[in-house]
């Protein structure tokens, strides 16, 4: 049963590659692709002569057009649905940071992300017109935040490059601690999207996984390293007698973070948090890492006794990343891996689940055997156990197309949660095809997740994903 599902599986990537392909051939111009990935490109208005004094912008937006196969009981605009289309925004976002002098620079970085034609649309707001399901969303702000140089990266004085860094910042900011992925840039990722337990408190103890905080980062040689100590916000879940642990931190105390990687070919830039997925091969970088998260009486239980019980939430993270040139110059090939093992500890049975842009709701009226994770394509995201994931992907040789880069993907997720009876394994499987490097690139994957009934197993469910991405 399980080759069979592997070998249907394989057949439909296959004829969906085909298809997208051939449209690659007979859509775009001759002009060869422009693999453009460093992070810190923009539109860049000099404030000086020299150009030590800018302010840059970077826009960047992810359109998703989907095909989801639904988790029974699911109802869709109050209709009963096993699978569902729909296009949304994934991310709309605008970042505007500015380098007013050798030592000092600001940021900020508005945005929009998960509109759906049913759902995350202006606050309070339902049904039809103006104001109707899905519309107007709220712009907010996702980063605001202060730096200081206290060593910068070149000497002001002489102009040299200084081995060893240190900067200093404050605001709701992105310098996580814990692991790459806790601090992924959005607008270069291999896969279509980030896995989302890279992110442990997204939008419980967060703000889009930002927090009000003060940090320090900065290089030492070869070891690059960024550390916080942050406010979380406040979380206020009610426990249940003999339940698992919940979100619910009252008077929160300081979160403390800190990543740390040693770098052992190129040195990747840390102007910016935003860490790059794959660089195309236009780096040679080969990084181990290790980090974690700490917030004391992060979460609550209650015995069955009624006892309430505080638990401090402490996760820990090694990982390993490479972007490497492979085979000759004139084919510009490259390898691009990432492996990553995280430790979760949020109190007894802590676990949660979510859907990326969701627009199903739980079915009432349903008499089958529902999935526990909750309607649409809500998955097991994280929880108190043992996550292991890796990624791969291979940019394929240019001499096939002249009009756009081809680069095959793949993702392994085996999740092994306390709350749970089974270990669960994901997969994702897909291809990235560049236009313009990461400034225009249509990506299409193929996701597949367990669903859980009385904490086993019983059936799996699969998601198309195809994102047009414009990235300036």
């Amino acid at each position: 049963m399980l080759t069979s599902f592997f070998y249907k599986s394989a057949m439909k990537v296959r004829r969906c590659f085909v298809v997208f392909i051939l449209f690659f051939k007979v859509s775009f111009s001759q002009t060869p692709s422009k693999p453009v990935t460093d992070n810190s490109q923009g539109l860049k208005v000099n404030l000086n002569q020299d150009g030590s004094k800018f302010l840059r912008f970077v826009i960047w937006n992810q359109i998703w057009a989907r095909s989801i196969q639904n988790n029974p009981g699911t109802l869709v605009g109050s209709e009963a649905a096993r699978r569902t289309f729909d296009i949304g925004a994934r991310r709309i976002r605008t970042i505007a940071y500015a380098q007013l002098s050798p030592r000092y620079l600001i940021l900020t970085h508005i945005g929009i992300n998960n509109q759906t034609f049913i759902n995350n649309g202006s606050a309070g707001n339902s049904g039809t017109g103006a104001n109707g399901a899905g519309k107007k969303p709220q712009i907010f702000y996702h980063d605001v935040w202060n730096e200081y140089a206290i060593i910068p990266a070149k000497d002001p004085g002489t102009g040299k490059q200084n081995k060893f860094t240190n900067f200093i910042g404050a605001g709701l900011h992105y310098w996580n601690g814990l692991s790459r992925q806790n601090s992924a840039s959005t607008s270069n990722l291999l896969m279509i999207d980030a896995p989302g337990f890279n992110w442990p408190t997204l939008e419980m103890s967060d703000q889009l996984t930002r927090q009000f905080g003060i940090y320090t980062k900065g290089v030492l040689g070869k070891i690059h390293y960024q550390a916080c100590i942050n406010k979380p916000f406040a979380t206020s879940n009610t426990p249940v007698a003999g339940g698992p642990a919940v979100d619910n931190n009252g008077n929160s105390k300081a979160s403390l973070g800190g990543y740390f990687d040693y770098q052992f070919l190129d040195q990747e830039s840390n102007i910016l948090p935003f860490k790059v997925g794959t660089y195309l091969g236009t780096k040679k970088v080969f990084n181990i890492g290790a980090g974690f998260l700490s917030d004391k009486d992060g979460t609550k239980s209650l015995t069955t006794n009624n006892e309430l019980k505080k638990h401090d939430i402490k996760i820990y993270c090694v990982d390993a990343f490479a972007d490497l040139p492979v085979g000759g110059k004139a084919s510009k090939m490259s390898l691009t891996a990432l492996t990553s093992f995280y430790n979760y500890n949020y109190g007894p049975n802590y676990i949660r689940a979510s859907g990326t842009m969701n627009t199903g709701v739980v079915d009432p009226g349903f008499t089958g055997v529902k999935a526990q994770e909750g309607a649409g394509n809500a998955r097991y995201v994280l929880g108190t156990g043992k996550i292991w994931y890796t990624q791969a992907g291979f940019l394929l040789p240019q001499q096939i197309s002249k009009k756009v880069r081809i680069q095959p993907m793949a993702a392994y997720t085996v999740k092994n949660l306390e709350a749970l009876d089974e270990s669960g394994s994901y997969y994702d499987i897909g291809s990235n095809f560049y236009i313009d490097g990461h400034n225009a690139k249509i990506t299409i994957q193929y996701s597949d997740r367990p669903l859980y009934n009385n904490n086993k197993i019983f059936e799996r469910a699969g998601e198309w994903i195809m994102q047009f991405q414009i990235y300036l």
